[in-house]
């Protein structure tokens, strides 16, 4: 009974999500009540650990000579839960707060005044190819906060810059796909041992370009014209040279990609080095703005750039993620890995399904029980069919790692560079679902079939 409330109060929190703009609710007070109420529920209404939790409650009572109280228990699982949510939400905070940094300081300038074109469809081949490999390089989240800031810059009319948004995070998603750093689910299976750099990138690239041009060519045709670009103005007399507003730029674009290099390195986690890179920058625009006045120099450091950041969608982030761990504790996402197990025997099927049911829910958790329903097979003579699709670069973590990746753009709440571009731009749900979600299966699955033909 309590699994099926717990159930519900998750679809109805993402009703409310959805139906933001219609219920004039924001929807970072939907995630959070959804998130802090699907916690309470779980807590309460199973007074006996659940089954797939048996093993780790009896090693948290050997822990504490069997005096281990279950309230405690569900502490200690909430806390393991929020280890993974608070390095996501500080990734983020560290990332929105260098690309506000370096658009206050004109940076994007260097970029912006380089895109001469104002035609629709050329910029929108111009933007998407840049964030694809910018995913790749840096993270498919970093990427999409900082493609929206460029936007900002490229498009005034909101329902264009709508449009231009939707196909950035189709294209951060498949450019996160083939790179090991990125996108947090290939990195999973990266780190888990499941597959190799080398694999990563020449199996999966081609899927990947593929899952970006299908989409990106059907919205070629439906666009047509010139878009309006902001006004800017020239003379702001803050950061009003050219050798200032370039530091700034380069130095943030070498402190995130520095973010890859530091975790691989460090072995810590990403937002160490987001942070590291956050205090580098903070340290280097308060030398270089220095000789300013207090007023001037407060709007171009990261003390003024902070009251920017839009803490509602750090907040919505902290929500959604905290009603999507509360299923994984439940039970929920284990039983539809399950089911999929025995329902689907196909391991493509298998996988394309995970990749639809990561835009519900998020692809982290479901990666993480499909890794846990699966070992890596040893490679040695007479395997089956079957299991060789498991060892180590197997095709079914080939596969999974396209899907997870992918499949979270048929929903902008499915993946963590949708969200960020929702609670960014204040995007509609339901626009999405309208205007995006179609073309967005459309390459997931154009991608999916041709990595099946070329190694199934």
């Amino acid at each position: 009974m309590i699994s099926a409330i717990l159930l519900t109060v998750f679809v109805l929190g993402y009703l409310a999500i959805a139906l933001e703009h219609n219920i004039h609710v924001d929807k970072a007070a939907s995630a959070l009540l959804t998130g802090t109420i699907c916690w309470a529920l779980f807590v309460l209404g199973y007074p006996e650990a659940p089954a797939h939790l048996s093993e780790a409650y009896q090693a948290f009572m050997h822990e504490h000579d069997g005096n281990g109280l279950l309230s405690v228990f569900y502490e200690h699982r909430l806390f393991h839960h929020m280890e993974e949510i608070s390095s996501i939400l500080f990734f983020l905070l560290g990332a929105m707060t260098i690309v506000e940094l370096v658009d206050a300081n004109e940076g994007f300038r260097v970029i912006t005044d380089k895109i001469k074109t104002n035609n629709k469809v050329k910029l929108l081949w111009i933007i998407c190819i840049i964030t694809f490999f910018f995913s790749a390089v840096l993270d498919n989240l970093t990427t999409s906060i900082v493609m929206i800031s460029l936007l900002r810059k490229l498009i005034s009319d909101k329902e264009t810059r709508w449009i231009f948004a939707g196909m950035v995070i189709i294209s951060a998603n498949a450019g996160g796909a083939w790179s090991p750093i990125g996108d947090v689910t290939t990195t999973m299976l990266w780190i888990g041992g499941q597959l190799t750099t080398p694999v990563i990138v020449v199996n999966l690239i081609i899927p990947s370009i593929v899952a970006m041009l299908v989409p990106l060519g059907i919205m070629s045709f439906k666009l047509n014209g010139e878009v309006s670009r902001p006004v800017l103005h020239e003379n702001t007399g803050l950061a009003n040279t050219n050798i200032e507003r370039n530091i700034v730029f380069i130095c943030g674009v070498v402190g995130l990609l520095f973010v890859p290099f530091f975790k691989t390195v460090t072995h810590l986690p990403p937002f160490m080095g987001m942070m590291l890179s956050l205090g580098a920058m903070w340290f280097l625009t308060e030398i270089l703005h220095r000789e300013k006045n207090i007023e001037d120099k407060s709007k171009l450091s990261v003390v003024g750039v902070l009251r920017k950041i839009d803490s509602a969608s750090v907040l919505f982030f902290l929500g959604i993620l905290l009603a999507v761990s509360a299923l994984q504790e439940a039970g929920h996402l284990l039983i539809a890995a399950e089911f999929l197990r025995a329902s689907l025997e196909n391991i493509y099927l298998i996988d394309i399904a995970i990749g639809l049911l990561s835009s519900i829910v998020d692809n982290v958790p479901l990666v993480a029980a499909s890794m846990g329903m699966y070992d890596v097979i040893a490679l040695v003579p007479g395997l089956s069919d079957w299991d060789s699709m498991f060892v180590q670069d197997g095709k079914f973590w080939q596969f999974l790692a396209y899907c997870a990746g992918t499949g979270g753009s048929a929903l902008i709440i499915g993946s963590a560079a949708g969200v960020a571009v929702m609670g960014l731009e204040k995007m509609d749900f339901i626009w999405y679902l309208k205007k995006i979600s179609l073309i967005a299966i459309a390459g997931y699955l154009a991608g999916a079939g041709v990595y099946v033909l070329m190694f199934a």
